[in-house]
């Protein structure tokens, strides 16, 4: 059985979205596509399975305080592929004036 993970939006203004994601052992986002570019900073230590649009998995094994960028239109499925609770903070750039 799948389970949702749970998050918690912190700030949502014209600017930034920001949110908290936390995930216990095998639990997933659902399928989604970021509207917008975003930063993702780990809290614990994260393995993620994700689940790419073309078919293909991958697993990344990120340390906690590891902060990445990637660019609006990725579509995937997150997955705690880890045998522990894992967390992440989401920052979404909602306008090209952002500054974070």
């Amino acid at each position: 059985m799948t389970h949702t993970c749970t998050f918690q939006t912190i700030v949502d203004n014209p600017k930034v979205r920001v949110t908290r994601f936390e995930f216990r052992p095998g639990d997933e986002t659902g399928w989604h596509r970021h509207e917008h570019d975003y930063v993702i900073t780990t809290l614990t230590r994260c393995v993620m399975k994700l689940e790419h649009e073309d078919g293909t998995t991958t697993v990344s094994d990120l340390q906690p305080g590891t902060v990445y960028y990637r660019d609006a239109g990725i579509r995937h499925n997150v997955i705690n592929g880890g045998d522990s609770n894992m967390s992440f903070v989401e920052v979404e750039l909602l306008s090209e004036k952002a500054s974070v």
